[in-house]
């Protein structure tokens, strides 16, 4: 909120200031339960098994992170095949800093080795710390010569998760939803244009999700019988926790204050939301155009495909009729006939006195 008033985008009487800075985070989930509810939207998985190789980078599982230093880093890719995994489409490289939160997003054609190697090598080459080690999943976009290679002569750390356990990669997996998904949707993105527009949006939410997005740290979690307590450190955002942490060089905590001090989040918002307009608006001009290239059926066809439809029906039912009208007839035939048995004549009784 400092910041939203320093950049006069927010004017708040004390009362409602007060009470924004009370209320606790269960009274927010619940107060936008129905919202978020509304816009929740599902997708589809398409990672698919790396080669032999994967025998040679070890596993490490999800309580094997180092939480400390910043530098140990998980990457994933978010596929946008909107629902037809058929062809090629773009994908956002997800990588996410394991102790900070640090996140940075970059959109490629595909899945191919040599355009996901090559955005990581950039995003590697522009994170303010040092990378000491990369965590992946088990695909072939990943577990490929390029990268291990790279990984050995940089002296890096190279390890991937267990075959469809998501929870070793929790840290990039919740990203892939709060950064990815919910800023670029499940719509099929397979243009230049569409992916022009995707890494213009990247650009403006790493400066907003990095500097003005908090988040909170599971630090232990206890179990009591049923019950599973867990506790979190305080909210803070990627950039406070880079600042504290003694593993940042001077210079580069520098760099990174000087750029915060320029940004006002409310103005990047305006940027993300507008990018988000022109991505959705190209989408959906161009899936009009896809079912306008679809060849439509003629009255004739239209006509002949309900006749035959009808034909069918009337048929069935003509058989089904056919069936019942039989299985009356068998039951009839084999119905068996129950005679009782005569019953003996009474005993007459003389009933004269002798």
């Amino acid at each position: 909120m400092p910041v939203l008033e320093h950049w006069q985008e927010l004017e708040l009487t004390d009362k409602v200031r007060d009470n924004l800075l009370s209320i606790s985070a269960s009274t927010i989930d619940r107060m936008m339960a129905p919202e978020r509810k509304r816009i929740r939207l599902k997708g589809r998985k398409g990672t698919k098994p790396g080669t032999l190789l994967k025998h040679r980078v070890l596993i490490r599982t999800f309580d094997g992170h180092d939480l400390g230093e910043p530098g140990f880093l998980e990457i994933d890719l978010v596929g946008h095949e909107g629902g037809n995994a058929r062809g090629d489409f773009a994908q956002t490289l997800d990588v996410t800093d394991v102790s900070s939160g640090w996140t940075e997003t970059m959109a490629v054609r595909n899945k191919a080795q040599k355009w996901v190697f090559a955005a990581l090598a950039m995003i590697m080459s522009e994170l303010p710390f040092d990378v000491a080690g990369i965590d992946s999943d088990n695909g072939g976009e990943f577990i490929n010569a390029h990268l291990v290679r790279f990984c050995q002569e940089k002296k890096l750390s190279f390890t991937r998760s267990r075959p469809y356990r998501k929870n070793d990669n929790c840290f990039v997996e919740q990203k892939n939803w709060t950064v990815a998904r919910k800023t670029v949707g499940y719509f099929r993105y397979d243009t230049e244009e569409e992916l022009k527009i995707l890494n213009q949006i990247y650009a403006h939410l790493r400066l907003y999700t990095n500097y003005f997005q908090p988040s909170m740290r599971l630090v232990s979690k206890t179990r009591n019988g049923a019950k599973v307590s867990k506790k979190y450190d305080m909210p803070r955002t990627p950039y406070r926790r880079l600042m504290e942490s003694p593993a940042i060089g001077r210079k580069n905590k520098t760099a990174m204050k000087a750029e915060y001090e320029t940004l006002n989040p409310v103005q990047l918002k305006r940027k993300i939301i507008k990018l988000q307009g022109r991505l959705f608006t190209f989408n959906a001009n161009k899936m009009k155009e896809v079912r306008k290239e679809e060849k439509p059926q003629t009255v004739s066809e239209t006509f002949l495909g309900e006749a035959i439809g009808i034909c069918d029906t009337v048929q069935r039912l003509g058989h089904a009729e056919e069936r019942v009208a039989n299985d009356e007839i068998h039951r009839s035939k084999c119905k068996p006939s129950y005679h009782l048995p005569a019953l003996p004549a009474p005993i007459q009784q003389n009933n004269r006195l002798h």
